[in-house]
């Protein structure tokens, strides 16, 4: 099954703010360290080569409070997935998915499709979209020697889970985006900030370092109630949030955010509102014209702008494949990314084993530093099979992988909601 969608946003200039994850938290100890043992460089002659036959899965949010992000996230793959096996007759490699419902952790939907995925020999899973899902399972898929590869996960939970080297992300820690954020509502002149957040890994992190930087700033955060997942009603958090009379709000949530909304509009400025990656989405006319004019949102990834070629090209393949067009592109590149990503390690061990794989991610990253770069499946096949080592620069960034399976460079871009309730490039 697989679940895709859209809406053009409209093209602006923007702002991007972009970070090494290692100058955004010492702590991390993030460096863009080789695997020990990657191949040399592009001279060598390439060896017999078998035929691949890939399998991977997708648990990626259908259903659940985060499922406005699977149909972006599901385009990406089976658009990665078309070029992948455009090339089968050059490469040798074939890449079957197997689509997948994470859920989230109120309906639990992963408690049975994991079972199943890891029951149709897949090498790796990708996702969950959520940081608290993919806790829920992920020693269930290294424990069975299969990798986890998730293209929105940015809790910083997973720099130091012990994974058995076995999962990655193409999106950067919440460290980076915390920090982008907490500066952004300074910046805006604001010098109090209350906050409503998700009571999970990922919304009590990024929490965390929007505060760190907005007190390092020199603001104050006067309140920050939580929910937890499943929850319906949000007035005592709005409430607490609104008597403590801050300058800025900050929405650390989900699509829950959809609910809260209504309860904001007419007691709080729609330009003091400030969204972040796990609810930032064109709500159009789900509000009254203007309700959110002004607003703005952080999101990891380039801008809309800057992939504009690639988000055309996947309208277009939609629509060839008489798929629904999609009403929002957040983490479209970054799932792009990591199946091309999978696609290059399998071609490059010369084998499906998830533990081969997981070995060469690194290196067709660029993390060996020796790689030869390149920017498509194809390009970079070509390398491989000639007998290199490519560095492969994604859609949604350089990506280079350190030696925990997270990017050391990441892009966060800055959105603001216009008068339709859209979003675009926040040219401030």
């Amino acid at each position: 099954m697989s679940v895709f969608g859209k809406s053009r946003p409209a093209r602006s200039r923007g702002k991007v703010w972009t970070g090494v994850a290692v100058t955004a938290a010492s702590a991390l100890l993030l460096s863009a360290c080789a695997s020990g043992d990657a191949d040399s460089g592009s001279g060598e002659t390439a060896g017999p080569r078998d035929e691949l036959a890939l399998t991977i899965g997708t648990a990626l949010p259908q259903t659940g409070n985060l499922a406005f992000l699977g149909p972006p996230e599901e385009a990406g793959v089976a658009y990665a997935t078309s070029q992948i096996n455009e090339v089968t007759d050059s490469t040798g490699l074939t890449l079957d998915v197997v689509y997948g419902d994470s859920g989230d952790t109120d309906n639990k939907a992963y408690e049975t499709e994991i079972p199943r995925l890891l029951g149709e020999d897949v090498s790796a899973i990708l996702g969950a979209a959520s940081s608290g899902t993919s806790l829920q399972f992920i020693d269930q898929v290294v424990g069975a020697g299969v990798i986890q590869f998730s293209p929105a996960n940015t809790s910083d939970a997973f720099t130091t889970y012990d994974d058995n080297g076995l999962y990655f992300r193409t999106a950067p820690s919440d460290v980076l985006q915390g920090e982008v954020l907490g500066n952004l509502i300074a910046e805006d002149g604001n010098q109090t900030l209350g906050l409503i957040v998700l009571n999970d890994s990922y919304g009590t992190g990024l929490a965390k370092y929007v505060t760190d930087a907005f007190e390092a700033a020199g603001g104050e955060v006067v309140a920050a109630p939580t929910y937890n997942t499943g929850d319906t009603t949000f007035d005592a958090q709005i409430s607490e949030v609104l008597a403590a009379d801050p300058d800025a709000i900050a929405l650390i949530t989900f699509d829950e955010v959809s609910t809260m909304l209504p309860s904001l509009f007419g007691q709080f400025p729609s330009d003091k509102l400030y969204f972040v990656d796990g609810n930032l989405k064109n709500f159009a006319d789900a509000f009254p014209t203007g309700s959110l004019t002004g607003a703005k949102g952080t999101l990891p990834g380039l801008t809309i702008d800057s992939i504009a070629d690639f988000t055309g090209e996947l309208d277009s393949f939609l629509e060839a494949e008489g798929t629904p067009a999609l009403e929002d592109y957040s983490y479209a590149a970054e799932s792009f990314d990591a199946t091309v990503l999978l696609s290059l390690a399998s071609l490059a061990a010369n084998s499906t084993d998830p533990a081969a794989i997981a070995e060469k991610l690194i290196e067709v990253s660029g993390g060996s530093g020796d790689g030869e770069k390149c920017s498509s499946y194809a390009e970079c096949a070509d390398i491989i099979v000639g007998g290199g080592t490519a560095d492969y620069d994604g859609i949604s960034g350089p990506i280079t992988f350190d030696e925990v399976g997270d990017p050391t460079e990441a892009s966060i871009g800055i959105y603001e909601f216009g008068e339709d309730n859209n979003y675009v490039a926040y040219e401030g």
